[in-house]
């Protein structure tokens, strides 16, 4: 097998996961990200289904559930803090998760192991960004903002649901995004002594939704979701930080509940990040020898649950076509599109309506909504769906890549 010269922009989560697989089989990988120092920060996040059985083939399971998160599920609340509803995460080995998935962990102690599991063979350049690149049957030319430039076999664009590689190869027409109606921002914030390992959730008039979620003795994590259509919004992303600040705090003063303290903690945190919910739906992976992964390329939205488990999915089965194809790129690039479409579509399979409504406007729809959650909790309901549910996205099986799993480097 030919040992190819990759680029991969983005240290995330699915730039290592890919590095992790290409590295192993022999291949000379580079990473770079614009970050100064590996961004091992980020919200709480899960795997599912298939990811799950990815970071077992990697045989990074054990060091993951080492380090999750201690959320035993999620509970509906009301304005007064009382319980209307609880939905407890399916810990039975048996059947699929519920709304809190067996493995949660925090994004930034992903992005560690899968750093750490790669940095021996791998070689990371933080501080750089890909600024143009030019390409050809023979390979990839790529020019970074340090200045120096070098010469790749693949670009792999695993820069997010913003990806600028993405941009780079679709046509400039072409407008990737389904938008949900739907911004969110999560910061961090103190703990206290009523801040609980179960997650809670609260409805406010105007479509705004709050959470909060505690990972640690020290910390907890709040989230703002807004619905809302305004196409003027869409710019509130790259705002000034505080700018973004303070906007959230004008929607969401008043809004009851834990509003003021979430608030005022907002004033000072380090860790507040914004951004419009989106689903990714570009109507190709690839073109040439540039070829997107994970968000890049099929962000299923937070709301998904499943972006993670798309990124480390998108990673093996990427990885594993490269490997087998390696002479030949357009049907490695042709081969991921086809085995991987299946799943994405499923995954990204998303009543938005109901989304939207899930987030009502009114204290009469919230109220109606209440006492909808607290029925089906009494009768069982989520528990006995997620018991006898496949966690399997539409029955679409793991490929097999034996190839992957011969250790030619020399670390």
């Amino acid at each position: 097998m030919a040992s190819l010269k990759i680029l991969i922009c983005g240290a995330g989560c699915a730039g290592p996961a890919l590095a992790f697989w290409l590295a192993r089989t022999g291949h000379i990988v580079t990473i770079i990200e614009r970050a100064e120092s590996l961004r091992d920060t980020g919200a709480q996040i899960d795997l599912r289904a298939q990811g799950i059985q990815v970071a077992k083939h990697m045989g990074l399971l054990e060091t993951i559930r080492e380090h999750l998160v201690d959320e035993v599920g999620m509970s509906f609340v009301d304005s007064d803090d009382n319980v209307r509803a609880t939905v407890m995460a399916n810990t039975s080995g048996k059947g699929a998760q519920s709304l809190t998935s067996e493995y949660e962990i925090m994004r930034g102690d992903l992005v560690r192991i899968l750093y750490d599991a790669t940095k021996e063979n791998v070689t990371y350049r933080f501080g750089i960004t890909l600024e143009r690149f030019e390409q050809d049957d023979t390979g990839v030319i790529a020019y970074f903002s340090d200045g120096t430039s070098g010469q790749f076999d693949i670009l792999v664009g695993a820069d997010g649901q913003g990806s600028r590689i993405r941009q780079a190869i679709l046509p400039e027409d072409a407008d990737p995004y389904r938008r949900l109606g739907l911004y969110i921002a999560y910061w961090f914030i103190p703990r206290t002594e009523t801040d609980s390992n179960v997650r809670k959730t609260y409805l406010s008039p105007g479509g705004r939704m709050i959470m909060r979620r505690s990972h640690n003795a020290s910390e907890t994590q709040v989230y703002l979701v807004l619905r809302d259509d305004s196409a003027e919004l869409r710019s509130l992303p790259r705002a000034p930080v505080e700018q973004q600040k303070e906007f959230w705090t004008q929607r969401f003063q008043g809004a009851g509940w834990q509003t003021d303290r979430f608030l005022e903690g907002l004033k000072t945190t380090p860790s507040f990040y914004c951004q419009e919910v989106v689903q990714v739906r570009a109507d190709t992976w690839h073109k040439g020898r540039v070829v997107l992964l994970g968000d890049a390329g099929y962000c299923p939205s937070p709301f998904s649950g499943m972006g993670t488990t798309a990124s480390l999915v998108g990673a093996y089965v990427l990885a594993g076509e490269i490997n087998q194809h390696a002479n030949d790129l357009v049907q490695a690039f042709q081969n991921y599109e086809e085995t991987l479409r299946p799943f994405v579509d499923e995954i990204q399979k998303m009543n938005v309506s109901l989304l939207r409504l899930a987030i009502p406007q009114t204290q009469w729809a919230i109220t109606i909504l209440q006492y909808f959650f607290t029925l089906l909790c009494f009768l069982r309901v989520p528990d006995l769906v997620a018991r006898f549910s496949s966690e399997d996205s539409g029955g679409w099986k793991l490929p097999e890549y034996p190839g992957l799993f011969g250790d030619r480097s020399s670390g």
